[in-house]
């Protein structure tokens, strides 16, 4: 016995006709396939007397099922049912008979959706007899529903990142020796360059093994690493001199460190302090202490906006046979010098386009060095201050390259206006360089520029300098265990000869650090150093060849041997020398 259907079923027939006289006929079935009846509207499962296709508990599950035709998909592509012959419209079958509980399915079957067979219409194939083709819609299985919008993984993607700042990143460095800090160079105090670059000058640290890098102290939001080395060792020139005055000695030399980083999430707060002093024991003439220091801040003040602060400050002493102590190099002790000064900055970020403009002073002050002949050579005289502005602008044309221009503007001014030879030595200089600013990830980083300086004095007498500039520093990680350091400066210095505008001077530094175990590691140097005096004819050349080796018993013990080589080739009788270094030392680092 047969039930009517619902007068919802009567309308859907009312209105497929209606389409059919709009529609072409194949286009019923892929329009119904894709339709999935909701489980709580489920029509009732016909009986087995009015329904042939209709099957009773006792059947085999296969019992009742039609034949597959050449069209018929693989189980795992079918809805239930979805093949069942179509029923008229008005007759007692349903056109997709739902399974009994007792009937067992496949699980790739359970679990995709049911689909609705086409319900044939009057006048179509399914009502002569004949059986309707599949449509092909019903062989594919529905996509999964999608959770959310399209886009929301996506965007959450783009927009909940954690971008890491540079700027805000603290730059920790390991308190372990390598190429000398950065020196004022193109500065006024820097007489001696041949012995701050040729083996006498502090080294900057290189990176360590984590498992032997220090951990230092914590203070506040401060983190303090102090360190303290002891070497005993040989000299075989302490005075750096020529001819028959040389004096070797027994070395000793102490040196002590302190390094300053913040712990801050904005800005920063960085500082490096060194100082040592070497005796000599069978010269103690020769004995002379070294520091260097430096002291940088920058204040984040907003995203695109940057304040920049840096104290710096260098203590050293002149070689007896320098020409600014006179051409005979009569002088048995050696003076002392230092420089000290302050910068102050702000960089702009417009996009792109970054500008900065920096302010800065130094001061130098020199000591009177004692002739042999019991005399004393006057060097207040020397003292002056630098005054200069710095104007930069770059455009970064890529994360990893930054083209800039540069105008830097100073003059020198001395305590003394005339000095004890008659001279103003009174300056204004200008330069202008371009140069690119490269940052390939972490493998290398460098800077390079060049361009032409110019400086002109207030006395007549003293001729204008004309010189190129020439700045390059780059850090080159060939490998995690090999890094390659690189730096050069040129500048214009004074100096204190009769007759010389000032001396242009040119030194590089190269240094190759390998490690060869987590706590053993190599370095190799070299330097290269050329002053020439203008208005005279005094010309040095000086090269330096350095090899060092560290060995650390854990984080707060290391072993330290190096080997130092310098020569210094000079016009200027008694200036020209060579000496041999060899110290062996302990460095702790509590």
């Amino acid at each position: 016995m047969s039930r009517e259907r619902p007068n919802g079923d009567k309308r859907g027939g009312r209105r497929g006709a209606f389409a059919l006289a709009l529609l072409p006929a194949l286009l019923g079935g892929p329009a119904l396939a894709q339709e999935t009846p909701d489980p709580s509207q489920a029509e009732p499962a016909p009986s087995t007397a009015s329904n042939p296709l209709a099957r009773s508990p006792s059947e085999p599950a296969t019992a009742g099922r039609p034949r597959r035709s050449a069209f018929d998909a693989p189980t795992a592509l079918r809805g239930s049912g979805a093949f069942s012959a179509p029923a008229p419209l008005g007759s007692g079958t349903t056109a997709n008979p739902a399974p009994s509980s007792e009937e067992s399915e496949e699980p790739s079957v359970a679990r995709l959706p049911r689909f609705r067979s086409a319900t044939s219409l009057p006048g179509s194939a399914a009502t002569r007899g004949t059986p309707a083709r599949p449509s092909i819609l019903r062989l594919r299985a529905a996509p999964p529903r999608r959770l959310g919008t399209a886009t929301r993984q996506i965007t959450q993607t783009r927009t909940q990142q954690t971008i890491t700042d540079l700027r805000l990143t603290p730059v920790i460095q390991t308190p372990v020796s390598g190429v000398p800090l950065p020196a004022p160079i193109l500065g006024l105090g820097l007489p001696n360059a041949a012995g701050l670059l040729l083996g006498t000058a502090l080294r900057r640290p290189i990176p360590a093994d984590t498992a032997y890098a220090p951990l230092g102290i914590r203070l506040g939001t401060f983190t303090l690493l102090p360190a303290f080395t002891q070497s005993v060792g040989y000299d075989s020139n302490p005075d750096q001199i020529g001819g028959t005055r040389l004096r070797p000695s027994l070395a000793l030399r102490s040196e002590a460190e302190l390094a300053l980083r913040s712990e801050w999430s904005a800005s920063e707060l960085t500082a490096e302090m060194r100082g040592s002093y070497l005796e000599y024991p069978q010269n103690p003439e020769a004995s002379r202490p070294n520091a260097v220091g430096t002291a940088r801040m920058r204040i984040d003040v907003d995203r695109d906006t940057r304040i920049d602060l840096e104290t710096r400050f260098l203590l050293d002493s002149q070689r007896i046979g320098s020409p600014d102590l006179g051409a005979g190099g009569g002088a048995t002790t050696r003076p002392l010098f230092a420089t000290y000064g302050a910068t102050a900055g702000v960089q702009e970020n417009f996009n792109r386009l970054q500008l900065s403009l920096r302010g800065s002073i130094d001061r130098s002050v020199f000591e009177d060095a004692q002739l042999g002949n019991g005399t004393t050579i006057i060097q207040s005289d020397r003292d002056a201050n630098q005054y200069g502005l710095r104007l930069r602008a770059g455009y970064e044309i890529s994360p990893a390259i930054t083209p800039f221009v540069e105008t830097f503007l100073d003059t020198r001014v001395y305590d003394t206006p005339v000095d004890q030879f008659g001279l103003r030595r009174d300056s204004d200089g200008i330069a202008f360089t371009a140069g690119a600013a490269v940052a390939l990830n972490s493998t290398l980083t460098a800077e390079i520029s060049g361009g032409l300086q110019h400086r002109s004095y207030i006395d007549r007498t003293l001729q204008d300098i004309n010189a190129p500039v020439v700045n390059a520093a780059l850090v080159w990680s060939v490998s995690p265990l090999t890094t390659v350091r690189f730096n050069q400066q040129t500048g214009v210095i004074e100096t204190a000869v009769p007759g010389s505008s000032g001396a242009f001077t040119d030194a590089a530094t190269l240094e190759v650090q390998h490690d060869l175990l987590r706590n053993l590691s190599i370095t190799l140097g070299g330097a290269y150093l050329s002053t020439n005096y203008d208005g005279v004819r005094i010309r040095e050349r000086g090269y330096s060849a350095t090899a060092r080796l560290d060995y650390r018993f854990n984080r707060w013990l290391a072993l330290r041997g190096s080997y130092i080589y310098s020569t210094l080739n000079s016009t200027v009788p008694l200036s020209t020398y060579e000496a041999h270094t060899v110290l062996l030392g302990v460095r702790v680092n509590p």
